[in-house]
């Protein structure tokens, strides 16, 4: 052999402040112990929290995908509940509180999965069982549950029109946020994309903003066509629902009944609004 090589998997967070590239801890291999010690003593120089050296590369990566099907399953697990205690008629977000008291609860929320990660990695890992003749079970459930949410969620904001009267066809609807976390500009794999294709198939007459998001790299990912922070700001439509799809900043503080046109639905994705007719 006269090349060697060197690993260590992405473990940065897009949008997070707080584990940087620098402060995280970092999973190193390679293809020999000593091209191993090397890639470890390189990050070492780098990162303030030290490193974690893998036996090997296969090791490496499995580290990786199994960081994001655990995340991607602990949140199919409580989007099942969500479904769950919205048929009992019980506050999700009040009983994950309750929950949360207990010191070793694990605090995840009901949500769309999106991103490059949480929901990609599982299907490697799922599709290499599958190629070595293990059929997958509790991953692909995760994936799935996960996968349907944005249906889920148009559905339930088309359930809550009809009840306050609204005609669903060529109704106006305000989905505010289309990236795939809170305050990041990043677009990929988002399933907002999957409420807005729902609401549509429904008939409604969809506007999305996204103060965070990149106009033209939407259009061209979505087909998608945002509106302008400049219009948006002077918009004097009168929605028959809106969607907080997206918890960015801009949306915490802002009055999202200034929106409606007195019998607006308010849906909350992200529990964050204590006034919402609905939310996960």
């Amino acid at each position: 052999m006269d090349f060697f090589c060197g690993f260590s998997p992405e473990r940065i967070n897009p949008g997070d402040k707080e584990h940087t590239f620098l402060t995280i801890k970092k999973v190193t291999s390679g293809s020999t112990p000593e091209v191993a010690k090397k890639v470890d003593d390189l990050y070492n120089l780098v990162v303030k929290n030290g490193t974690h050296r893998a036996s090997s590369i296969k090791v490496a990566e499995a580290a990786k995908v199994i960081e994001n099907s655990q995340r991607d399953l602990n949140i199919a697990f409580v989007n099942e509940l969500a479904k769950i205690f919205n048929i009992m008629g019980i506050d999700t977000l009040e009983v994950l509180e309750a929950a949360g008291s207990k010191w070793n609860f694990l605090p995840f929320r009901p949500g769309l999965v999106g991103g490059h990660c949480i929901g990609v990695d599982p299907y490697y890992l799922t599709h290499k069982a599958q190629e070595i003749g293990y059929h997958p079970e509790v991953i692909l459930a995760g994936r799935r549950i996960n996968d349907s949410m944005g249906n889920y969620v148009a559905g339930e904001v088309v359930k809550l029109m009809i009840k306050k009267g609204h005609t669903i066809a060529k109704s106006k609807v305000l989905v505010l946020g289309i990236t795939f976390k809170e305050n990041c500009p990043d677009i990929r794999n988002s399933r907002v994309i999957d409420v807005i294709h729902e609401l549509e198939e429904f008939g409604c007459d969809v506007d999305v903003y996204d103060p965070w998001a990149g106009a033209a790299e939407v259009q061209a990912e979505y087909g998608v066509e945002l509106i302008r922070n400049e219009t948006f700001n002077s918009k004097k439509t009168n929605y028959d629902a809106v969607v907080l799809a997206v918890a960015h900043h801009q949306f915490q503080t802002m009055d999202l009944h200034q929106f409606g046109n007195g019998n607006c639905v308010l849906y909350d994705v992200k529990g964050i609004a204590k006034d919402a007719d609905g939310r996960l």
